[in-house]
């Protein structure tokens, strides 16, 4: 079992930044590591991945904005938010998987005002 906790989430200008945490309780080396997030009235989607070995995905919203990395040594995950836009505000979420297992965590809201 792996618990995730998310922090970093708060209130920020657009253009500003932000750093997203997200700290496992559990080795997390095999898991490939992910950001989604959860507007208003909208379905989860999916920001960006991390494999265990370094290889990252993003979405298109976010490339060359959004930068994820991983501390294996900390069981930690990162999500650096660049030229945040209003359109970025959700809740955001760290998700790890591995084969079958796959857990979340409860979740940290960014707010980016206009």
């Amino acid at each position: 079992q792996v618990q995730l906790v998310e922090s970093g989430g708060g209130l920020v200008q657009a253009g500003g930044s932000l750093r997203l945490s997200c700290a496992a309780s559990g080795n997390i080396f095999s898991f490939v590591m992910g950001w989604y997030r959860q507007a208003p009235g909208k379905q989860r989607e999916l920001v960006a991945t991390i494999s265990s070995g370094g290889s990252t995905n993003y979405a298109d919203s976010v490339k060359g904005r959004f930068t994820i990395s991983r501390d294996n040594a900390k069981n930690t995950v990162y999500l650096q938010m660049n030229s945040l836009k209003p359109e970025d505000t959700a809740v955001y979420y760290c998700n790890a998987r591995f084969g079958t297992q796959l857990y979340w965590g409860q979740g940290t809201q960014v707010t980016v005002s206009s």
